[in-house]
This record gives structure tokens, sequence and C-alpha cells, in this order.
């Protein structure tokens, strides 16, 4: 993710942060922090530039110091654009959530759009749109299907040819405009997808490739996909699988991960009936595959 703020507007002060940096890549966070917090003293301000700081001190294994700057950070950006809550979260400073901020998922998107189709399927070897689509072709052609955390539109492209309406649906507006650009969809809009829901006509075909992982709990979601569905309607989707007891956790990258035990359990709380669930690599991360489940369900006739 780029810096939310590069420069802290000192020149003193981003000259110290460079300096900073340049500590840091050798090896020496804590030097690096104490520089960084020189530079704030200049800048106090600098919401990116507590959020830095907070890294280093980590890094460095200040957890507490680490806590005090993203405390900061937060006091300064209340909406979180940098994501400073979910980091306390994961050095155990703060409960983990049900959700990620909403403003950080869409500033990380928002600086994403330009290197991400060439960052996640060629550096990351995403192939998480081929693989659902293979799946859903075995089932039929669909008159109105909705693609949540639309993105760029790369599963909108696999979409396209088997489908009559095409919808989807983005917290980032800069994804939305790489997707407008496409020309694939009918509709495009920008949604949040822990507050999604759409009173239109009812979808036969809802997909959600490897979004759930900037949701968390997937309760009201997944009930609000079921709501967007007809009798029958198809709902697909990926998550990153976790090991373990848990129904989802946070993980060090500030993604979700969820366990089979407990998608199982929401989908059958929502009136789906899984008809495929394929555990597969969704992506790889620093060239390690990261493990995840491929979803089909299909929502049960109401009673």
């Amino acid at each position: 993710m780029k810096p939310l703020q590069a420069s802290s507007g000192d020149l003193n002060a981003d000259r110290r942060a460079d300096f900073a940096e340049m500590l840091l890549a050798s090896g020496e966070p804590a030097q690096a922090a104490e520089l960084l917090l020189g530079a704030l003293e200049l800048a106090p301000q600098w919401t990116a530039g507590w959020f830095r700081l907070g890294e280093m001190q980590e890094a460095a294994h200040f957890p507490d110091q680490a806590a005090h700057a993203w405390a900061m950070a937060m006091k300064l950006d209340p909406a979180d654009r940098l994501g400073s809550a979910l980091k306390l979260q994961l050095i155990g400073h703060a409960p983990v959530a049900a959700a990620p901020p909403s403003a950080f998922v869409e500033t990380l998107f928002d600086h994403y759009a330009d290197s991400f189709e060439q960052s996640l399927v060629g550096k990351l070897r995403y192939r998480m749109p081929e693989f659902l689509e293979r799946a859903i072709r075995a089932a039929s052609r669909f008159r109105l299907a909705l693609d949540l955390g639309c993105g760029t539109g790369l599963m909108g492209e696999r979409l396209r040819p088997i489908v009559d309406r095409l919808e989807g649906y983005d917290i980032s507006s800069s994804m939305l405009r790489k997707a407008r650009a496409k020309g694939i969809y009918d509709r495009l809009s920008k949604s949040d997808l822990q507050h999604f829901s759409r009173p239109d006509a009812k979808a036969d075909l809802v997909v959600a490739a490897d979004v759930f992982i900037y949701v968390g709990a997937l309760e009201r979601i997944v009930r609000a996909i079921a709501d967007s569905l007809v009798d029958e309607g198809l709902c697909v989707f990926s998550v990153e699988t976790l090991a373990g007891g848990d129904d989802f956790a946070l993980l060090p990258s500030r993604r979700y991960a969820h366990s089979e035990a407990y998608v199982r359990h929401v989908l059958a709380d929502s009136g789906f009936a899984i008809l495929s669930l394929e555990s597969t690599t969704i992506r790889h991360d620093r060239g390690e595959p990261v493990g995840g489940l491929a979803v089909i369900a299909r929502r049960r006739p109401a009673e």
C-alpha cells in the first residue's frame, strides 16, 4: 500500500524520515524508530508518520510504544484509513473486531487500483476468477449476476459470456473506474459490503471472489446475499482457510481467514445448501501458496 501522506509537509522532518527508512532497511529498527520520533516532533500532525513509527517500533519489539504510535494515528484520523486498529488488534492491544475499518479497505484499494491486476495476476498468481468460472459454467447460463467486490473486473470478464445482465459492486471508486473502462458491466455501484443490500430484482448468481478476506464476520453479508437471490440461486465465493478451532481470525497480512466449519454453519443458517466446497490455492504471498476454499452454495426455497 502506498503511504496515505508520503510527506509530512516539513522538509527537515521528511529528511529524518528518509534516514529512518534507510536505517530500517539496514536492519536497525530501534534506531530508525528513534529518528522518526524526532521527525514527528517537527510534524506532530503527520498521521502516516505515526503509523510508520508504530511499524518500526513493532519491528524493534517495542509493542507498547508501537501501540501508542498507532493510537496517535487513529486520533489524528478517526476514520482509520491506514488500518491502525487492525495493527493494535494483531499485537493484542485491542480486541479483534468482527470487521476491518471500511475506510481502510476503501483507501487500500483506491491506492492499489493502478497496479492491481499486474500485482495480483502477475506477481501473486491469482487464479480464483478462472477457477470459479469453471465451476459456475457447469451450472447454466444466468439471467442476472452480481459481482461483489468486483475490483477492476477480473471476475466480471469471466462472467460476461454466461450472463444476460452483470452488475458490479465495490467500495473503491478507483477500482470501479478501472472496471467501467472495460465495458463489461451493465451496472457498477459503489458499495460497502459491510452494509450491502439490494432491494431490486432478485439475482440468480452472486459471486464474491477473494472478497471475504476483507469482511471478517460473514453472517450479515451472507444473509444479504440470500436476500438478493431467487430461490435456487447460486452463491459462489472464496475464503482464505483458517486452521484451528476459531470461526475466523485476523492475520498479520490484515486479512481475515475463515474456518471450514464456520463457513458451513453460516451458509446453513442463511438457508443455503452447499453444492461444492473445494480446497485450493487462491493466490501466492511471498512465494508461498495461500490455501483457501472455493464454495458454491444454492439458496434453498423458502418454506
